[in-house]
């Protein structure tokens, strides 16, 4: 079997970023406050209790659906969906079922086989259930707390059609998808579960199997790959795939059978008689929608000459994309393809082995460090060298130095053709390394990159490579 026998169709739950619930006024910052502190009646569903519709969270959901290219119908209604679970107080969640707020989107990614358009089924309005407590773990857990700071906060479900043919194209979508909505302000990704999804994930001609509790973005791509062997490895040992719900256990990277699916009925949904219907398809027009990613990619490449791949990193997400722009905007002719280049391909690498967030980093220090490189004050190996030491300065808050002071500190500053230290240098990884020099005479042309490997660690990535070259040449002539 190939990739393209795979299935995938996620259901992404957005907590959208108001300050107060869909329901109630109740604030939404509760992350930094002890259990069932942020509660009220509304949101625990006490007797006699009414829903008040919180119009900001509508507003919200609808710029996602505008950005979505989804049709706004003209009413769309909540209901309740019934079904007992410890982190629901009031035995069913307010949602909205048959008709939703938005349908018929589209979102275009770099699939697998080029651009491609995963379909958006519906986007729809909810309340957020609870937050149970394993004490313990949640497989051998002792027993579990509900919190229910949680409860009531305002979520859109994005359903997509099975478009996906494969779990990297899922991740491919999430993040897209994540970028789209930092852009449109309507989400913060730093907020612990604040993007959750369930995937549907199936081996075509199969039953359709269900995967909760993936909480991470590469935990996506992870637990499909894990379900994906699982399912063929049933498949060639003649069994059946079970249609049921798994759980993903993130810990062991494993998904576990949590129960048979359930079916729409089960949940026995009725109109929310505590709610009007919402006509609000009249709002789509005054709507102003951000610079997009996509958007922002192109001008990325015609005002600052990015290349396709960097312009699609530096876009990938609304915080880097800024950086960047702050970085360049001292000097928009001659630093951007410079600063695309350190900022895609080794910024974002040094910052994810430090686990670091790029918020720790000035962009005015940031480019002060571009413009060493520019001006030919050190080279590429001594500017790594110096953003390291300054983002582990910053990571453990110590005091922190300028790159200029850290390229003076640690003597990382270019040396020149004239110096003799190089052309000392230069001759003791020729005397020290004959058999490369030998490989190189007999027509190795990489055996020379080597020497120049060897050179440049005694001058710790101080040399210039244009200079070392010329005086490694002249060096090498003087004994053909």
């Amino acid at each position: 079997m190939t990739e393209a026998h795979v299935i995938v169709g996620l259901e992404v739950h957005c907590q959208l970023d108001t300050k107060s619930k869909l329901f109630c006024g109740c604030s939404t910052d509760y992350r930094n406050d002890g259990p069932n502190t942020h509660v009220c009646e509304v949101c625990l569903g006490l007797p006699g209790s009414m829903p008040v519709l919180n119009k900001r969270a509508i507003e919200f959901a609808m710029r996602v659906a505008k950005a979505l290219s989804c049709e706004v119908l003209y009413e769309s209604e909540f209901s309740r969906k019934n079904y007992f679970y410890p982190d629901l107080d009031k035995a069913y969640q307010i949602t909205q079922y048959d008709k939703p707020l938005a349908e018929k989107g589209i979102l275009e990614i770099d699939g697998d086989d080029g651009e491609k358009k995963v379909r958006i089924t519906r986007i729809h309005v909810e309340e957020d259930p609870g937050r149970l407590v394993h004490m313990g773990n949640a497989e051998r857990g002792r027993y579990s707390l509900v919190d229910y700071n949680r409860a009531g906060i305002p979520l859109i479900e994005i359903v997509t059609e099975p478009d996906m043919r494969s779990p990297k194209e899922a991740r491919k979508f999430l993040n897209k998808l994540r970028a789209t909505l930092e852009y449109l302000g309507v989400f913060d990704s730093e907020k612990e579960g604040s993007l959750r999804v369930d995937a549907n994930i199936s081996i075509k001609g199969s039953e359709r199997v269900e995967i909760k509790n993936i909480t991470s973005y590469k935990g996506v791509e992870k637990a499909l790959t894990f379900e994906v062997t699982r399912q063929r490895n049933l498949l060639r040992r003649g069994q059946v795939v079970e249609r049921e719900t798994r759980h993903y256990l993130e810990a062991r990277g494993v998904t576990q059978s949590a129960r048979s699916k359930e079916m729409e009925h089960d949940y026995r949904y009725f109109p929310e008689p505590d709610l009007r219907p919402l006509q609000v398809r009249s709002w789509v027009d005054s709507i102003v929608l951000p610079e997009l990613p996509d958007a922002r990619r192109e001008r990325f490449m015609v005002q600052y000459g990015c290349s396709v791949n960097h312009a699609r990193t530096l876009t990938g997400e609304l915080r880097l994309a800024n950086f960047f722009e702050k970085v360049v905007e001292p000097d928009p002719a001659g630093l951007p393809a410079l600063a695309a280049t350190w900022i895609a391909d080794i910024l974002i690498g040094e910052l994810n082995y430090r686990s670091m967030s790029l918020d720790l980093l000035e962009p005015a220090t940031f480019t002060e460090l571009i413009r060493l490189l520019k001006n030919g004050i050190i080279t590429d190996k001594s500017g790594v060298e110096v953003l390291r030491v300054m983002l582990d300065q910053r990571l453990k808050s110590e005091t922190t130095e300028t790159p200029e002071v850290i390229v003076t500190r640690l003597r990382l500053a270019k040396t020149t053709g004239d110096d003799a230290a190089l052309r000392t240098a230069i001759r003791e990884a020729i005397a020290e390394n004959q058999k490369a020099l030998e490989d190189y005479r007999n027509g190795k042309a990489g055996a020379l990159n080597f020497i120049v490997g060897q050179v440049m660690k005694k001058t710790r990535g101080r040399s210039d490579p244009a200079e070392l070259n010329r005086l490694l040449q002249e060096e090498l002539s003087k004994g053909a």
